[in-house]
């Protein structure tokens, strides 16, 4: 199935990403079937470069386990090496470890390796979605404790929680689902009118 691209600035992908089916343990919707099609997963990219034009960065931290796919891409598009942050127990070297409380008010524990880079490497932290921002604050702690500069954060969309809110101001973020929008309007009420009409057929690769 073919989609009508438009101009490059319009976010034509965001109607593709499916609400939740689940019930309220899992995420209130699905981005990856933006991944799934070529053409929306090549213009989310170069819609998140653009916006990190002037952002200087020497690795791309990407958040377990959705922030591993965006963090990846960008990093290879951006020509820099990639640093997977894994949840707990995960990692067979020498590792870091904090805690956190994640979207659902569950504690978490995050761990990076140890030594992950030299002190003052600049890092670009990647996660699929910033809801609470607890996540990314553990991502935030581990990389200052080995001495790292985040250099800025990433995500699809930051909803406009306080916590979430706090790490607009203390920090350089992108976000395809931009600020004062439409789409984050409807992010913050964790609904998008394209569920209306949704058709899981639209994203079929092409």
């Amino acid at each position: 199935m073919t989609q009508d691209k438009g101009p490059r600035d319009d976010r034509w992908y965001f109607k593709l990403m499916s609400p939740n089916t689940k019930g309220p343990k899992f995420a209130w919707l699905d981005p990856t079937s933006i991944y799934i099609n070529q053409r929306a997963f090549q213009d989310l990219l170069a819609d998140l470069l653009a916006d990190l034009d002037g952002v200087e960065f020497d690795v791309v931290g990407g958040l377990d386990a959705m922030g591993f796919v965006l963090g990846a891409a960008l990093a290879a598009r951006r020509d820099v090496g990639f640093l997977p942050i894994r949840k707990a127990g995960k990692l067979c070297v020498d590792t870091d470890k904090v805690s956190f409380t994640n979207y659902s008010g569950r504690t978490q524990d995050m761990e990076m390796r140890l030594p992950a880079f030299a002190p003052g490497t600049r890092v670009l932290l990647v996660d699929q979605w910033i809801e609470t921002g607890g996540t990314m604050e553990g991502a935030i702690d581990l990389v200052a404790r080995q001495k790292g500069v985040v250099s800025g954060l990433v995500a699809i969309a930051m909803e406009d929680t306080p916590r979430a809110s706090e790490l607009r101001d203390t920090h350089t973020v992108v976000t395809a689902i931009q600020p004062a929008t439409k789409w984050q309007e409807e992010c913050n009420e964790q609904t998008l009118s394209s569920f209306a009409s949704y058709d899981a057929r639209d994203a079929f690769p092409i």
